[in-house]
């Protein structure tokens, strides 16, 4: 199964609050009761995103966080990566070298381009759109009840 790690879908939680309030400078500990987290998780996410140039740190008694730049500029490829490092589905996704049936493989350029697909889906959701809720899908009615 993919799946992002914990620390990283709680790092978009945080962002999300930072994003519902981008004027407003705010500690970790009123990061960590908005987000529902422990403050040491949160203080523990704050030091990456900040070295990612997603968070700015502000020192002194109205110290704190808030986004370093708008949340429409902000992509969840770039939390992940900031969280994680480089994604990769596989380790010769990112690397040459990684693998000792690399000379011999028939499927690593395909899972280089579904590793390129996931990137592109990833960059192409920003922070502001995780603050609105999902659209709705529509109910599909069964063939049978429609033409009833």
């Amino acid at each position: 199964m993919l799946r992002v790690t914990k620390l990283t879908d709680y790092a978009t939680v945080v962002l999300t609050v930072l994003a519902a309030r981008p004027d407003d400078v705010l500690s970790a500990t009123e990061l960590a009761e908005q987000a529902g987290l422990e403050v040491p998780t949160v203080a523990k996410l704050l030091k990456p995103l900040a070295q990612a140039g997603l968070v700015a740190a502000f020192r002194g008694s109205n110290g704190g966080y808030r986004l370093a730049r708008a949340a429409s500029d902000i992509s969840l490829v770039q939390i992940v990566e900031a969280m994680e490092g480089p994604l990769g589905m596989t380790e010769c996704s990112l690397h040459d070298g990684a693998c000792g049936i690399e000379s011999s493989c028939g499927v690593r350029a395909n899972w280089r381009r579904i590793n390129d697909v996931v990137a592109d889906a990833l960059r192409e959701v920003t922070l502001a759109q995780m603050l609105a809720p999902p659209p709705r899908l529509p109910r599909r009615i069964p063939a049978t009840l429609a033409t009833a």
